[in-house]
């Protein structure tokens, strides 16, 4: 184990006693690594995941540490068990301080869901929105979210074509897509909120090459194998270091009132130029609302 991500992040003096975090997608990897930081930190941590018995076990950690925490299991593929997951929340506590959006995957398989929905797209950017929108009365006025992106939202446009389709699917292609769109919708968002009279913030962020996250087990052919190789390279990014940026995110008060930034190890980083396109930002808010079928949160940016 490699060292803490509060330490890497320059927090571990931070103080969240009495902050309500929720994890998605932590159960494991970068996720649960940032559980546990915030649970360090002081926070009480709702754990999130498929997995139950792997929820628990992180539960168990945080309790350990004399933290309340809980584990709800949703399906990020599935809309109703999304918003049972907001409806969880809001059950747990009406002042939710810290959203991380992790949960997300690479998926080999071409698939639709329900909706209709590219799978990738779906798991990666309509069910963070979703949960988003149905958490915004619960968060606190100056709450932060804080949404797992990736440097290989580099290089793609959002093809909006391709979200109700999987004719030609590339599932790296499909991620790259799905991480553009958590940058796009981190920064809508921001300015959504910005002419709102909360103080809540979102920032996005590139958490490394990591070996030890369990996103290898989705790449094709003999690339599970190598970054398992990789992983025991000293240059590679570990578990804690892909987790550091989230916790800094969360916690650093150098970012206080800071929103709508994309970061890499704790750093704020120009995206690329298809996630700083602001007609492509609003057409994007738009058309997930649209696959949704739900009205569009927030005000609209200049309508």
């Amino acid at each position: 184990m490699g060292e803490r991500p509060e330490h890497i992040a320059g927090v571990e003096d931070v103080d969240l006693a009495g902050k309500h975090a929720l994890v998605t997608g932590s159960t494991s990897g970068i996720g649960r690594e940032t559980a546990l930081a915030l649970g360090e930190l002081g926070a009480d941590v709702m754990v999130h995941g498929r997995d139950a018995a792997a929820g628990q076990d992180v539960v168990d950690e945080l309790v350990a540490m004399g933290r309340e925490a809980t584990f709800q299991q949703a399906d990020y593929a599935s809309v109703d068990e999304v918003r049972a997951l907001a409806a969880a929340v809001g059950e747990w506590t009406d002042d939710l301080e810290l959203l991380c959006n992790n949960a997300g995957g690479l998926f080999r398989e071409g698939r639709l869901t329900d909706l209709g929905v590219e799978y990738t797209f779906h798991v990666n950017h309509l069910s963070p929105y979703l949960l988003t929108a149905e958490l915004l009365p619960t968060l606190a006025d100056d709450a932060r979210i804080v949404t797992t992106s990736s440097g290989a939202h580099r290089g793609v446009d959002i093809e909006f074509e391709k979200v109700r389709s999987v004719d030609s699917y590339s599932g790296f292609r499909a991620y790259q897509r799905s991480k553009l769109a958590n940058v796009l919708f981190t920064t809508e968002l921001a300015g959504r909120l910005d002419r709102t009279d909360r103080s809540i913030t979102s920032n996005s962020f590139h958490p490394g090459a990591i070996p030890g996250s369990g996103f290898s087990r989705f790449l094709p052919g003999p690339l599970p194998r190598l970054f398992a190789a990789l992983g025991r390279l000293p240059m590679t990014t570990t578990v804690e270091e892909g987790a550091a940026t989230a916790v800094y995110l969360a916690a650093s008060p150098q970012v206080d009132g800071v929103s709508g930034r994309y970061f890499t190890d704790c750093e704020p980083e120009t995206p690329s130029k298809a996630a700083r396109d602001t007609t492509t930002q609003r057409r994007l808010w738009a058309e997930s609302a649209t696959l949704l079928d739900i009205d569009e949160p927030l005000v609209a940016v200049d309508s």
